[in-house]
């Protein structure tokens, strides 16, 4: 466990093992402390970090969340990787950290390995946001200590400022990638539960996805729910075990 700066915050990261590479990207409004499993479990074949992204778990708070949000954690992935002396990487994210992910095979091509961007979706229809906003349950004492446990004693700020953005991003339309999937050069496995009640149309948006990502492919499974790395976890660890496996650095995609 440990901090280091970047765009003028600290951040907090967690890391295990040794050798290549491996970023895991929580949800945003989860944090590191919740993927000690894939810390543990992926340890043994990489050098694993999980990274609190800015204004969650134990990073420094932001007044708000900037649109380009999921971006901006990207490049911090990129600073991390940097600081810990890594030329390239893989990265995995899950909800919210796969968007991240997928932002950061967008901008730092070179430098990336593989995704596996697990229950994620490109775009939200209409009023879809608005209803994920109105549905969340601060009352609700499952949802209270999660949160609490991701984030520490000011959960609801985070889960207020999460909420705000994606308001924000429901009112310029609901796209999360700006058009741009069709620019990511490596390797990606798309992952995501047929049973997923938080995301629309998980089938339709993956395989639209996979259809402008070159060299992608996608994993649809009947089990599992939101998301399918902890919901069905023998079921994409399998998976992504064996995407991982492939020496990436001769399959990138010119």
């Amino acid at each position: 466990m440990a901090f280091f700066r970047s765009d003028g915050h600290q951040l907090f990261y967690r890391e295990a093992g040794s050798g290549p590479l491996l970023f895991v990207l929580p949800g945003q409004t989860a944090s590191s402390a919740c993927h000690l499993g894939e810390l543990d479990y992926f340890s043994s074949r990489f050098h694993v970090v999980s990274l609190d992204f800015h204004g969650t778990g134990q990073s420094d708070r932001l007044e708000q969340w900037p649109p380009d949000w999921w971006a901006r954690n990207a490049r911090d992935c990129a600073a991390l990787a940097a600081h810990l002396d890594h030329s390239t990487f893989s990265v995995m994210g899950t909800s919210g950290g796969a968007i991240v992910a997928l932002w950061v095979a967008i901008l730092f091509p070179e430098k990336t390995r593989a995704v596996i961007a697990d229950s994620t979706v490109e775009s939200y229809p209409a009023g879809t946001l608005e209803k994920v906003v109105a549905g969340r349950d601060p009352r609700d004492p499952n949802n209270a200590s999660f949160w609490q446990y991701a984030n520490g004693a000011d959960w609801e700020q985070v889960i207020a400022a999460d909420s705000d953005l994606l308001l924000r991003i429901s009112r310029r339309g609901g796209s999360l990638f700006d058009n741009r999937l069709n620019e990511i050069r490596c390797p990606v496995l798309l992952t995501a539960s047929l049973k997923d009640q938080d995301l629309p149309d998980p089938a339709a948006q993956n395989c639209r996805m996979a259809a402008q990502i070159p060299g992608s492919q996608v994993v649809l499974a009947n089990q599992g729910g939101h998301p399918l790395m902890w919901t069905a976890a023998e079921v994409f660890r399998r998976h992504a075990v064996s995407f991982l496996e492939i020496d990436h650095d001769t399959q990138t995609v010119s």
